[in-house]
């Protein structure tokens, strides 16, 4: 378990979980927004312009440079998306210098990068820098692209795209390769400016340090003003009249079978614990229902497993078959469900489901980022559940709950990417 102290500074709120585990301190900075399809190509493009250069370190080069002078640190950038909710991650990893035998101040050294990293980009007559926005766009162009080469990411984009067409949740993290030529330094920068202002940002900073060590640092260096916060409602979604079947074919030679479901249950809800089970006997994990009798069994899928996406009440289903076992992969998969549903599942299942939820928990938290992540969950949630609370819900789990959440599980789309006519089987 972990302690985590929680302080509002101005606009920003500052996490501080102590731990002498690491001989590291890991900086997390995380910055919220609606997914909007008006900006979230923008919101993609600014993290990896910002991890180039600073005011006080005008390259890739000199940055780079000096973080390697804080004895290597690290620096990365990610996006994410949760529920409809479209996140920018900023991470540096830096030594603790009680380790080193250094009297260098490391901790409040790499605030002071992240603060320039956040506030003081390197800019030109008042915007970015041209050269690397241009580089960038480069850049996100290729990622992209790149998910059309990735036929497993692919199919569960363009599930996600059928399923949910018309709602933000449709948006990819990455935004719309469409609208990258249409950005310059100038736009981007007002952007920035923007999200400065009104974007949620919580700061973490997970080490062997307390909030009083470095409560001083975070309000000089992080000037943020203070904003009103307010949780984004999930678009309620037009109930089917029949599952939507979606048939797409290219050149592939083994076939991407992807199902979504709505579980009509979220991070918020009471029983999303029972969710969490419900979906480990189904096909969360290696003992489950899909992979040994899709997978095993009938020898059907190269994979078949299904996931939930906690915040936005979605579960997926993903199989690789042979394109000619569409209608049998199917069946199968149904099949599961179906037996879900009537409760066809031992005491021994939940037991062992329990068990791999409750160790995948902990082992999460066994590293600083799992950490974070976990503690995010209560940031996008309106929902505050300690990890503790969190574990005891799993383990009060019944077969009498995870049957009634079955009951609110839905198929709403099947997608399925396969090869053209005549190519070789």
């Amino acid at each position: 378990m972990f302690r985590e102290e929680v302080k509002t500074i101005g606009g920003l709120r500052l996490h501080v979980i102590p731990t002498k585990k690491y001989k590291t301190n890991t900086l997390v900075l995380k910055m919220k927004a609606p997914l909007c399809e008006r900006d979230v190509t923008m919101r993609a493009l600014i993290p990896y312009v910002l991890q180039n250069a600073t005011e006080r370190h005008p390259s890739m080069k000199a940055l780079r440079t000096y973080l390697d002078e804080l004895y290597g640190a690290t620096l990365q950038v990610d996006l994410a998306k949760k529920g409809e909710n479209h996140i920018i991650t900023i991470r540096m990893d830096v030594a603790n210098e009680k380790f080193l035998g250094t009297t260098s101040p490391l901790l409040r050294e790499a605030l002071t990068l992240f603060s320039d990293i956040l506030f003081r980009p390197l800019t030109e007559q008042g915007e970015f820098s041209v050269a690397i926005v241009e580089q960038e766009k480069r850049a996100l162009k290729q990622k992209i692209q790149s998910l059309f080469d990735d036929k497993m990411r692919y199919a569960q984009h363009r599930l996600i795209e059928e399923m949910y067409k018309g709602s933000p949740y449709a948006l990819d993290v990455h935004g719309k390769l469409s609208d990258i030529d249409t950005i310059d330094a100038k736009r981007l920068y007002k952007h920035y400016e923007h999200m400065l202002k009104h974007d949620e940002i919580d700061l973490y900073i997970v080490g062997d340090v307390a909030l009083t060590d470095v409560e001083h640092d975070v309000v000089e260096r992080f000037p943020l003003e203070a904003r009103s916060l307010c949780s984004t409602e999930t678009t309620t979604l037009t109930k089917r009249t029949s599952v939507q079947e979606v048939i797409e074919k290219q050149h592939v030679k083994q076939g991407k079978l992807h199902l979504g479901y709505r579980t009509n249950t979220t991070y918020n809800d009471a029983d999303y614990d029972a969710l969490q089970v419900w979906n480990g006997i189904f096909g969360g994990f290696a003992h489950s229902k899909l992979f040994m009798n899709v997978r095993e069994k009938a020898s059907l899928a190269y994979y078949a497993a299904s996931r939930i996406e906690s915040h936005q009440g979605m579960m997926m289903v993903m199989a690789g078959i042979e394109p000619s076992n569409y209608e049998r992969a199917l069946e199968i998969i149904h099949a599961q469900a179906e037996a879900m549903r009537n409760g066809q599942f031992s005491d021994e299942e939940i037991i062992q489901t329990k068990a791999v939820i409750r160790n995948q928990l902990l082992e999460t938290v066994d590293t600083a980022r799992g950490m974070i992540e976990i503690s995010y969950h209560n940031v996008i949630a309106t929902r505050q559940r300690p990890l503790d609370e969190w574990l005891e819900a799993i383990e009060k789990v019944t077969y009498e709950d995870i049957v009634r959440i079955g009951e609110k599980i839905e198929l709403d789309t099947i997608y399925f990417l396969t090869e053209k006519e005549g190519e070789k089987k």
